[in-house]
């Protein structure tokens, strides 16, 4: 008996650690697969709703929590201020009708990744690596209707590139 129940709390054990392992922003070996686009995650500690985002690059999914930053108030603020951002986590900033966007780094601490989405899901441009506290407009290169902000550099490491589709419950 106490070695079935060494057994089961190994077992669990080892699957919780494997499910909390660091790995690449959720990354799924199909595409699509176990990535619901648009499922609800509550409230972030900011007191911002939160979704699931897919995104999918070279036959890989790669699944996102992101906050949504809705009203002009809180696209305003945006990532200011904040010290970290993990891999798996990023910004989204939806908008009502697709228009050329521009973004800026004043008070954001990290560098960061700023993908701009068209009308059809797709990656219109990304502006990898943005300067922190730069005044600089980093803009999207044809009509967006949202952005995806996530950790400077991490684009590149996953192969996520322009055309690459984006999913999430709009």
């Amino acid at each position: 008996m106490r070695a079935i129940r060494f057994f089961l709390a190994a077992s669990a054990a080892l699957t919780l650690a494997a499910c909390s392992l660091p790995g690449n922003a959720g990354e799924q070996s199909a595409p699509g697969a176990g990535c619901n686009a648009g499922a609800s995650l509550g409230q972030s500690e900011a007191g911002l709703d939160q979704i699931t985002l897919c995104v999918t690059s070279k036959g890989k999914t790669h699944s996102f929590s992101v906050e949504i930053a809705k009203t002009a108030a809180q696209q305003s603020r945006g990532m200011m201020f904040r010290t970290s951002m993990a891999d798996d986590t990023g910004m989204l900033f939806p908008y009502s009708a697709p228009q050329f966007l521009s973004f800026w780094m004043k008070n954001t601490y990290i560098p960061l990744d700023i993908i701009f989405i068209r009308q059809d899901g797709r990656i219109e441009n990304i502006a990898e690596n943005t300067v922190p506290y730069s005044l600089e407009s980093v803009t999207s290169t044809g009509p967006a209707v949202a952005v995806l902000e996530i950790r400077g550099g991490l684009s590149s490491e996953l192969g996520i590139e322009p055309g690459d589709k984006i999913a999430w419950a709009q």
